[in-house]
């Protein structure tokens, strides 16, 4: 008999932050550790989509978390994927399917329709697995656009489904964005945040445990891990699928296969978030283990 279904969800305080890699890292360390996992994301856009069976469409990055899970692709682990055109014109992509193409103004209009298209897939498909791994896009709490959300905490109240948030302080004001991010969460989603990773730092993590202790006392959130600055191969989506038979590729590849050189990514990758991040903690808020005895 399966176990109960269980999942996480990954938000990010930006564009960029490394929220696809840390889902793909995660998807990886969950599955390595003999569970039934799975990857979802309610919306994403991106021209770069990526042939599954059926000459269905969805976007690069759930093929790769897919192959993490060691899973083949399928259609509803990326529900609704977005293909910009040009001059405001975009494509709607249904569960891999062409649905039909209008401008992104009245798309971003009416998108809360699918609400219930998202809860529908996600009862169907994703919750029959142990564990899902869902990811958000962008930022969770952009003023303008936050109450259309579909992809974010909304998804992530569809499924309830406790948040980490990711940031990246390769780009700087990270302490800002966490900051920021957490005060523009409502009471529901301040409580549903349970842990925070600081991604793509470069120098001794020491120096950071001024600001991490500030970041745990004013969002009384755990920060679980500083990632190093680290090169996967697999972090930039077009360069390892859509290209997979360019030179570049069968260069970077040497000897190995394409497959055998993804592998090896994906456990390069399950190695940095292992030795970097506190995974025995992500297994509570996994489980929904009782956190409130964090120290802050």
């Amino acid at each position: 008999m399966r176990e109960k279904h269980k999942n996480i969800m990954i938000l990010g305080t930006s564009s960029g932050a490394g929220k696809s890699l840390i889902t793909t890292g995660l998807c990886r360390i969950f599955t390595s550790d003999g569970h039934d996992v799975v990857p979802f994301k309610a919306q994403n856009m991106s021209r770069n989509s990526c042939e599954i069976g059926n000459n269905k469409k969805i976007a690069i990055s759930q093929v790769l978390q897919a192959y993490a899970c060691k899973k083949e692709p399928q259609s509803w682990m990326n529900p609704i994927l977005i293909i910009p055109k040009g001059n405001g014109i975009v494509d709607i992509i249904l569960n891999g399917e062409y649905e039909k193409t209008t401008t992104g103004e009245k798309y971003s209009s009416e998108k809360v329709k699918y609400r219930e298209y998202l809860q529908k897939i996600y009862e169907t498909y994703p919750k029959k697995y142990e564990i899902c791994v869902l990811e958000g896009a962008g930022s969770p709490v952009e003023i303008n656009i936050k109450e259309n959300d579909i992809v974010n905490t909304s998804m992530g109240k569809i499924a309830n489904a406790p948040f980490i948030l990711v940031a990246d302080i390769d780009r700087g004001g990270v302490f800002a964005s966490i900051i920021g991010t957490y005060t523009l969460f409502n009471e529901e989603e301040k409580r549903n945040l349970k842990g925070i990773i600081i991604n793509k730092f470069r120098g001794k993590k020491d120096i950071l445990q001024k600001g991490i202790d500030e970041i745990e006392r004013l969002t009384k959130t755990k920060v679980l891990g500083v990632i190093p600055y680290e090169i996967i191969d697999i972090e930039d989506e077009d360069g390892l699928i859509s290209k997979r038979d360019s030179e570049d590729i069968k260069k970077r590849c040497g000897n190995l296969s394409f497959e055998e050189y993804r592998e090896k990514q994906f456990e390069k990758l399950e190695k940095l978030l292992r030795e970097n991040l506190d995974v025995d903690y992500i297994y509570k808020i996994l489980n929904r283990e009782e956190t409130d005895d964090f120290c802050y």
